[in-house]
């Protein structure tokens, strides 16, 4: 392969001009059992001419002698090869190399491999056993390699190696004083390989496990045996070779085995914020995203994503600063633009943003979006919202500058989402905020905020378009209409194309929340007090998702591909556990809806479409999943209906509960509380105070025909048609029910 000089704890090695160039070097201080020696015959065979270094002192640096390098200077020659002895110290760098000079006129490798142990625990450790294990294996080696860099500079071509150590790279108790050492010759001949590149210089740096003088004070026998030095010096002899281009590495070698290591660095957060202080607790407040390594990248050694994060706050910044020397706060609020804003989020989190707008185990084709091994698992295409929310969030709480925004009084008025792509169901996107427009309403400001989602190749997966409402900001003397607002659609006035309803859980905004939004307005009653609620609300954008899911399922056949996107205005607020009816009209590929709460008939999301790709054959009306359950409407009537009717409620004085079923399996329930108030309550859900009384459980085609009085209630009872349990007697009153639906 080539040639060889070296030196036995410091190795030299001249190139045989007989053979193609490989040169090395030792450290000072070797073992002749140990890797040194190892390092000095793999070369010498391979035609190297080797200087031997060895001060031929024990283990803790002690003593001295000229035995230990005489020993391997005499074998590599009793088998013909050229090595000549040193004994000095490797802090005498230059007495080292200059014998290389004297004896073989070159030196073309360093193998710096000098060391001695003074292990102590740190409480332990003596200023002299610190500088002596520095002076030996970092200074040392320093001395060693500053000797020979200018006589490589000169040739164009150098082969350095640094020995370093696993303590060097994990610590190790004990060692203090030697992992510092070791791991700075790592960082030395990183630094080498870097100066050195454009004179063929070339520096690597190994951490060999080994046995030898110094491994076999701390390994037992068997294991110092199994460790041959002789695995760890074929690794060296490659390094050294002319033909390798490796510099700069790390290596790990032992037992036959070798690995380069690398460093990773997170993804990391940026706490600065554009005329923003960096405190102690936004650092706490992100120690989760600082030290995860779930998108770790591999540094290249240079600063510049710092300087480019830096100089784009500094841009913010100076932008900002010219905003405020505007008198007008329209064109300092617009110039805002957030800082972008990551989400990283894993199938789990697609799953409970599902199970948060409905999804139930109880839908026929659930799997694909509740679990991630199913063949086609998708993510329900409302989920765009949510990295954008995030980044919302943020904006709403650092304000706009020059605007004064209470984020205590901000509404959600509008949701408009259109998606490039099929969002993939995990993942790292980002998220960056600007302002559309701001309309001056006089009781408050229209704030159109555009919100941009790229995933990790940087294109661009999702558009949100928040429409908010700052009760308190108007009279600002802006304009009262916008161009880049998307404008809502109208309703038709003919029947609905399709019909879907579902039951909300009680739970819904409690699951939903987990998405994000942990407004506590959607879970503490307190909360929910002072915004003028009985109870707390459920997310507007969790009815969205909800009504989404359902324009998917009718005219897409749950193929979220199809989807584009979708406008919506937030009408009224639902309470968890209330009933969304969407009813759908299909014009084109653009399918409009509106949904309603089936307990009061409000109306909840108004002047909505969903825009797709592609419509699945609808040929008739469609109902589903009991959104046509013809029972609900007469309920929702008599609801109306016993406003009128106090008399009723003294006469009957009991609590119904109507479980409807259809094909077979339970569809939803209604309460008819005729007891508890003064006019009576029908709602649907469970019963909200006291306990029932009756329960009549039928199905939704019975119940309709015994309404009409096409079926006798004893002859449904009698044929299994009507069931009852608890106080039968009262369903001796149903007449007057009856009666009272009849009236339709």
């Amino acid at each position: 392969m080539s040639t060889f000089i070296r030196a036995c704890s410091c190795y030299l090695l001249v190139r045989n001009s007989s053979v193609p160039r490989f040169i090395g070097k030792e450290r000072i201080q070797l073992l002749l059992a140990g890797l040194g020696r190892s390092y000095a015959l793999a070369f010498a065979e391979r035609g190297a001419s080797v200087v031997v270094n060895d001060l031929g002192g024990d283990h803790s640096g002690s003593g001295s002698g000229t035995k230990a390098a005489d020993k391997v200077v005499f074998e590599i020659k009793s088998k013909g090869g050229k090595a000549v002895a040193n004994y000095d110290s490797v802090e005498e760098g230059d007495k080292v190399v200059q014998t290389a000079l004297d004896a073989f006129g070159r030196i073309d490798v360093v193998i710096n491999n000098a060391g001695i142990l003074r292990d102590r625990s740190f409480a332990r450790i003596s200023n002299e056993d610190w500088d002596i294990i520095h002076r030996v294996h970092l200074r040392g080696s320093f001395m060693v390699t500053r000797a020979a860099w200018p006589h490589m500079k000169k040739q164009g071509y150098g082969r350095i190696i640094m020995v370093s150590s696993s303590a060097g790279i994990y610590g190790n108790f004990g060692q203090a004083n030697y992992s510092a050492a070791k791991l700075g010759l790592s960082a030395l001949s990183k630094t080498l390989s870097l100066e050195g590149i454009k004179y063929n210089i070339r520096s690597n740096c190994i951490a060999p496990i080994a046995g030898s003088r110094l491994t076999e004070t701390v390994m037992p026998p068997d294991l110092v045996a199994a460790l041959k030095p002789e695995y760890v010096a074929p690794v060296v002899v490659y390094l050294c070779h002319d033909s390798c281009e490796e510099t700069g590495g790390l290596f790990e070698i032992g037992a036959g085995w070798v690995g380069k290591l690398r460093w990773q660095r997170t993804e990391g957060v940026l706490l600065r914020e554009k005329n923003k202080a960096v405190t102690a607790e936004a650092v706490r407040d992100n120690w989760d995203r600082i030290t995860d390594f779930a998108s770790a990248t591999i540094p290249d050694g240079s600063n510049s994503f710092v300087f480019g994060l830096v100089n784009q706050v500094d841009e913010e910044e100076r932008q900002d600063a010219e905003a405020s020397q505007s008198s007008d706060p329209l064109a300092r609020a617009k110039a805002f633009k957030s800082a972008a804003v990551k989400f990283s989020y894993t199938e789990r989190d697609v799953i409970l943003y599902a199970l948060g707008v409905g999804t139930s185990v109880a839908q026929e084709d659930y799997l694909k979006f509740l679990f991630e091994l199913s063949e086609d698992f998708s993510v329900i295409p409302s989920f765009g919202v949510i990295p954008a929310f995030g980044c919302l969030n943020e904006s709403l709480t650092s304000g706009l500058p020059g605007f004064s925004v209470d984020p205590t009084k901000i509404l959600h008025g509008e949701q408009y989402l259109e998606l490039y792509k099929p969002i993939p169901p995990s993942g790292t996107l980002t998220s960056q905020l600007s302002v559309a427009d701001i309309l001056d309403k006089k009781s408050g400001a229209l704030i159109l905020y555009n919100v941009e989602t790229f995933d990790e190749n940087n294109e661009m997966v999702a558009f949100n378009q928040f429409s908010t409402f700052a009760v308190g900001s108007g009279n600002f003397g802006g304009p009262k209409t916008t161009t880049v607002g998307y404008p809502l659609a109208e309703t038709p006035k003919r029947a609905p194309d399709a019909v879907m309803q579902e039951k909300t859980s009680v739970d819904q905004a409690a699951l939903y929340r987990l998405s994000g939004d942990r407004n506590p307005l959607h879970i503490d009653p307190s909360f929910a007090a002072m915004g003028g609620f009985k109870t707390p609300i459920l997310h507007g954008l969790c009815s969205f998702g909800h009504s989404v899911r359902h324009v998917m399922k009718t005219f897409a056949n749950n193929d979220m591909s199809k989807f584009k996107s979708v406008k919506v205005r937030f009408s009224k607020p639902v309470l968890p556990g209330q009933s969304l009816r969407t009813e759908m009209w299909r014009e084109g590929n653009r399918i409009l809806f509106q949904t309603k709460i089936v307990e009061n008939g409000n109306i909840c999301i108004s002047g909505a479409y969903v825009d797709l790709k592609e419509v699945a054959n609808v040929s008739k009306p469609v109902q589903q999943n009991g959104g046509a359950l013809r029972s609900s409407g007469v309920f929702q009537h008599m609801a109306t209906q016993l406003r009128s009717q106090s008399g009723l409620v003294a006469k009957v004085n009991a609590v119904y509960q109507w479980n409807i079923t259809q094909e077979g399996k339970p569809a939803t329930s209604w309460i008819v509380d005729l007891k508890n108030s003064k006019t009576g309550e029908v709602y649907e859900g469970s019963v909200r105070s006291g306990k029932v009384d009756c329960t009549i459980t039928v199905s939704d085609d019975n119940f309709m025909n015994l309404v009409a009085g096409k079926l006798d209630p004893q002859k449904a009872f009698m044929t299994g048609k009507l069931k009852l349990s608890g106080n039968i007697m009262l369903a001796q009153k149903l007449g007057d029910l009856f009666a009272l639906s009849s009236k339709m």
